[in-house]
């Protein structure tokens, strides 16, 4: 995984980068990892309009946080508070009694979009997982870092999401 190093540092008296010291530098952090924070949010909450509004909410809570080391902090810490806004979007009781609205992506073609909906079977441990492995390129001891979780215990959230998904698309009629 290549590190994000190309952010404007500022050091801090703490000794710790102050990377979004200016609005040019929280602009920039926007820019740059908006995609993935609202994949990440869509992820787990299936509806693209509150998938934007937690990416919002993230971004906001970025602004008012300080002390990151690097530029890779700062993605870890986005991938950590965007995880746990879902979480606490989910439980809300509003959220817990109505089904996803299932949008349809115009972006993504009908067989990504059955992908997805495979992907919607397995528990959200698994489907972070699985992006954060695939798709954001980090290994095992890093999601385990950022979800706060053992080595061991993704390895296996890894190792069951596979199994399930494969059983999944095999269900579904999925041929290789």
């Amino acid at each position: 995984m290549q590190p994000d190093t190309d952010l404007n540092h500022n050091e801090h008296p703490s000794g710790k980068m102050n990377v979004h010291h200016n609005i040019r530098n929280v602009e920039d952090v926007v820019r740059r990892y908006t995609d993935m924070v609202v994949r990440i949010a869509f992820n787990n909450v299936r509806n693209i309009d509150d998938a934007e509004d937690i990416a919002q909410n993230v971004f906001i809570k970025f602004m008012h946080a300080k002390g990151f080391e690097s530029g890779e902090h700062i993605k870890a810490w986005l991938i950590r508070v965007t995880v746990n806004m879902c979480k606490n979007h989910l439980s809300l009781f509003h959220n817990i009694k109505n089904e996803p609205l299932h949008d349809n992506i115009e972006y993504i073609s009908a067989k990504q979009q059955e992908l997805l909906d495979d992907l919607w079977k397995l528990p959200a441990n698994y489907r972070n997982s699985l992006y954060l492995y695939y798709y954001e390129g980090y290994t095992i001891p890093e999601i385990a870092g950022l979800l706060g979780k053992s080595v061991s215990t993704v390895s296996t959230w890894l190792i069951r999401a596979r199994k399930k998904l494969k059983l999944i698309l095999i269900q579904g009629g999925y041929e290789r």
